[in-house]
């Protein structure tokens, strides 16, 4: 089995090595939005832009909620690991698998009935809303691979194991990629095209993960036997597992609703808020790989009880994330027209979107912070924290000021573009100040143990 030790070495040094891997796969994941949106501007029109857009705001909830409930695996994973408990973390494994089997075909019969709604609820502009919604029934039939190469993941990164999640990504992405210029540039499927190439090379990614380890020395061994779910174990996935998607679902819907007052502002707003997301993926990409490293190395520390390491690896992981995050940063300040550009030629995209970058893109910065926060409090399985802090940003301050400034600003996108910034700031000071304090009550429960 590939395990690495979490829990000894060089503190930097070990959160780079674990962390990088999970860098290099998000970079990979995101590119299938990036790929489709693309190869789209390329080969169609602006209303294919936006359904893809529109219809990738839908398809991320659905990720979000399946990659928040498996970091419940990690870190349950992570922590017996730490502790050397392997015979319990087989069983963890086995309950994971069959849990998530029932939750894709949960969240592919809920996508599939209520799309039409929720489009319409967006505000979908009318010139994209049939193409959106091929694109989203069409995601959703990849539903059981999304829920199994993140269980997958999930359970490698819990054991220390962030390289193998990376190969069968790249997999993924390398056929994604050449399926959206084979079905869109020259079968002329278009927006269905491009949802089409997504499924394959994510059931690819799946069954490419699972035939690997079953010849390799993996500590599950596939048999159907194993697939054995405990309830005890479910309980406690689901207790971790549950608010850290919750949270993750609050913030979706927050953007969501952002999303639906663009909309509102026609074609050209909703391609813009589009391109600005698929930014927002990689500009955030070193945060929240960082966030994840950090809940599973955290996890490993804790069940090792290394609380102080734990600590420590959190300031190093927040000034990589940091690092890199301020690369967007001064991109967007920079020369926003050539981000807007890469995605979309169309000169009123463009007119429309600089205001929006400039302004939206001092989220990059906070979110750095706020991702590395949560992460290592994930990891200390301080979730409801977390949970209430994301859910409060997203629902008593985004959404209420995205409705005010929609409401009064509603052709000034430079202002709607300052409300993500404003809150992840909020968020980052009194979660900072939450983690100063129990930093401080570690401290004097250990000085009172020794």
């Amino acid at each position: 089995m590939n395990e690495n030790n979490l829990t000894e070495g060089s503190i930097g040094k070990t959160l780079l090595l674990f962390a990088v891997p999970f860098l290099i796969a998000n970079v990979l994941q995101s590119l299938y939005g990036a790929v489709d949106l693309f190869v789209v501007g390329k080969y169609c029109g602006a209303e294919s832009v936006a359904a893809v857009a529109t219809g990738t705001q839908v398809t991320m909830i659905v990720t979000s909620l399946v990659a928040g409930l498996t970091l419940g695996s990690t870190i349950i994973v992570g922590q017996y690991m730490g502790s050397r408990d392997y015979d319990y973390v087989k069983k963890i494994i086995g309950t994971t698998f069959t849990a998530f089997a029932v939750v894709a075909l949960v969240l592919t019969a809920a996508m599939l009935l209520f799309e039409r709604p929720l489009l319409t609820l967006m505000h979908t502009p009318a010139e994209s809303f049939e193409l959106t919604m091929q694109y989203v029934a069409i995601c959703a039939l990849g539903n059981i691979f999304i829920c199994g190469y993140n269980s997958i993941s999930a359970i490698l990164r819990g054991c220390g194991d962030s390289k193998r999640p990376m190969m069968f990504i790249g997999l993924a992405c390398v056929l994604n990629i050449i399926l959206d210029f084979v079905l869109v540039k020259y079968f002329g499927m278009g927006v269905s095209g491009t949802a089409l190439a997504t499924v394959i090379s994510q059931s690819v990614s799946m069954i490419t993960a699972v035939v690997y380890l079953k010849k390799r020395e993996f500590l599950f061994d596939f048999r159907p036997s194993s697939f054995r779910p405990y309830g005890a174990i479910v309980r406690k996935l689901a207790a971790v597992g549950i608010p850290i998607s919750f949270q993750e679902l609050m913030v979706r819907i927050s953007f969501l609703y952002l999303t639906t007052v663009m909309n509102s502002c026609g074609v050209y707003a909703a391609a813009v808020v589009g391109i600005s997301s698929r930014y927002d993926v990689f500009a955030m990409l070193s945060a929240t790989s960082m966030s994840n490293a950090l809940a599973a190395i955290t996890a490993h520390n804790m069940g090792a009880k290394k609380p102080e390491r734990a600590r420590k690896s959190l300031w190093y992981g927040m000034t990589f994330a940091l690092a890199a995050s301020l690369l967007f940063w001064v991109w967007a300040q920079v020369s926003p027209e050539s981000m807007i550009g890469v995605f979309s030629k169309d000169e009123n995209v463009i007119a429309a979107g600089v205001p929006f970058f400039r302004s939206c893109s001092y989220d990059y910065i906070m979110v750095a912070i706020v991702f590395c926060l949560n992460g290592y409090l994930n990891g200390r399985q301080k979730i409801i924290w977390t949970m209430v802090s994301c859910s409060a940003g997203a629902l008593l301050l985004r959404i209420p000021m995205v409705y005010y400034f929609g409401l009064h600003y509603a052709n000034d996108l430079g202002m709607l573009g300052k409300i993500a910034p404003f809150v992840s700031g909020l968020m980052a000071c009194y979660t900072l100040i939450y983690v100063l304090y129990e930093g401080r009550h570690d401290r004097a429960r250990e000085c009172a143990e020794h």
